[in-house]
Order: C-alpha cells, then sequence, then structure tokens
C-alpha cells in the first residue's frame, strides 16, 4: 500500500480512472456486439453501424482505447456492414 502523500493521490485517481475505463469499455463492447445482431439478422445496419462507430472513436479520443485500435474496430464493422447490404 502506498505510503507518500502523492502516492496515496495516485492510487485513487487509479481507480477512478480504472472505474471510467471499464464502463466505457464495457458500453463498447455492448454496442458492437448489438451491432453483430443486427448484422446477423440481415436487418438496415447503418443506425447501429453510427451508434458503435461513435462510441469508439469517443473512446480513442478519451484514451481508453488506443487510436489505431478504434480505427481497425471501426473498419472491420464497416466492412461486415457492407457485405450484409450486398447480401
Amino acid at each position: 500500500m502506498a505510503q507518500h502523500k502523492s502516492a496515496k493521490k495516485r492510487a485513487r485517481q487509479a481507480l477512478k480512472r480504472r472505474a471510467r475505463n471499464r464502463g466505457i469499455r464495457t458500453a463498447v463492447r455492448t454496442r458492437v456486439k448489438a451491432f453483430r445482431a443486427v448484422s446477423e439478422a440481415a436487418e438496415d445496419t447503418t443506425a447501429s453501424l453510427r451508434s458503435a462507430e461513435g462510441l469508439i472513436r469517443r473512446s480513442a479520443s478519451k484514451g481508453v482505447i488506443p487510436k489505431k485500435r478504434a480505427s481497425r474496430q471501426v473498419s472491420r464493422l464497416a466492412k461486415q456492414a457492407n457485405r450484409t447490404a450486398a447480401n
């Protein structure tokens, strides 16, 4: 456990950040899962894709996930949406 005042503060900050990051990461996973369900049902994926993409990009700008990972995820979701639209 932290002994110095600054180390105790850092531990508190880390807990807050961890809680916030977990919440955002969970929301991203849920939104992506919802998009995939819509895509599997061969329904219109545009609204679901926009929603998922916005959340993914927002989480990247907040530093929860790396920007390149976010870009890769969005690209793969768009690719899946295009496949669904083509069928």
